[in-house]
């Protein structure tokens, strides 16, 4: 059993392994051959309205091995983001250990590899899972499964700061733009974060927009878009309505945290040469 909760909390450094930590966040408790009690797609309610909040699940689309989902590192020359040479410089300095790209494992300088927190718009463009959004009338908060992190997003009519001090996850403000569609500006993004999975980088100067846009009552759809006029010549969609759906208001929602000393437990098990494993 504890082999089994070292894998659903140590980075994801391969393919096999974050494989295996998908399969144990899956939602699990209804029971093999029981279907989510999710409603129908088809038979889904209307959307309430200025309401986004719930437990909300996007399924497997939310790993993004390959980079943000809109934009994979997959060869196909339509998905690489406008870079400006400043940008190619750095998207070269940084060492993936997956796709295109991809080092040894040990050669990675993925800062998520070592547990340093993945910030945004990390936490949207890679490992993405159940979510849960609570609301006040001041603000909203996310509450992610990777990392065990939460966002706060400030709904009260303030203004982005003018000159913020960096955070991991930045300084977010949002406006209901219509009745189901809530459109969030981030900035103050600690530059030392990867954009996704791919290795993108992104300057101090980034601005981060997300839609939140509530389908109907039981799903929830999020585009992301960023805008970085030092590393790219001009905004790309990241992100492309990726769906969530509505769980249940008892759903318990799996923890997924970074521990380092399970991960030089999972090296000396798994990862490293069997020639090293008795030194």
């Amino acid at each position: 059993m504890r082999k089994l909760c070292l894998v659903s909390k140590v980075p994801l450094v391969l393919l096999m392994f974050a494989a295996l930590a998908s399969a144990q966040t899956a939602p699990s408790q209804w029971g093999a051959g029981t279907s989510s009690p999710v409603q129908n797609e088809n038979k889904s309610g209307p959307a309430p309205k200025h309401d986004i909040s719930g437990i909300w699940d996007p399924g497997d689309n939310g790993i993004q091995q390959l980079g943000s989902k809109a934009m994979p590192e997959d060869g196909n020359p339509q998905h690489q983001p406008p870079l400006t040479p400043v940008g190619r410089e750095a998207l070269n300095q940084n060492k993936p250990s997956n796709g295109l790209r991809a080092v040894l494992p040990a050669d990675t300088n993925d800062p998520v590899v070592t547990c340093d927190p993945q910030g945004m718009p990390r936490e949207d463009l890679y490992e993405i899972r159940t979510t849960q959004i609570l609301q006040t009338p001041e603000k909203i908060f996310l509450l992610y499964t990777f990392g065990k992190v939460w966002r706060v997003i400030w709904t009260d009519g303030r203004e982005l700061p003018k000159d913020p001090e960096p955070r991991w996850y930045g300084y977010s403000v949002g406006k209901w733009v219509d009745d189901y569609t809530l459109v969030v500006q981030t900035t103050g993004l600690d530059d030392r974060t990867w954009i996704d999975r791919a290795g993108r980088p992104h300057s101090d100067a980034l601005r981060v927009e997300e839609r939140f846009h509530r389908a109907d009552r039981d799903h929830l759809e999020l585009s992301v878009t960023i805008d970085d006029p030092k590393m790219y010549t001009k905004p790309w969609l990241a992100l492309d309505k990726l769906r969530f759906d509505l769980q249940p208001r008892d759903f318990d929602v799996r923890e997924m945290i970074c521990s380092p000393s399970e991960f030089a437990q999972y090296n000396k098990l798994i990862g490293s040469p069997a020639s090293e494993k008795n030194k």
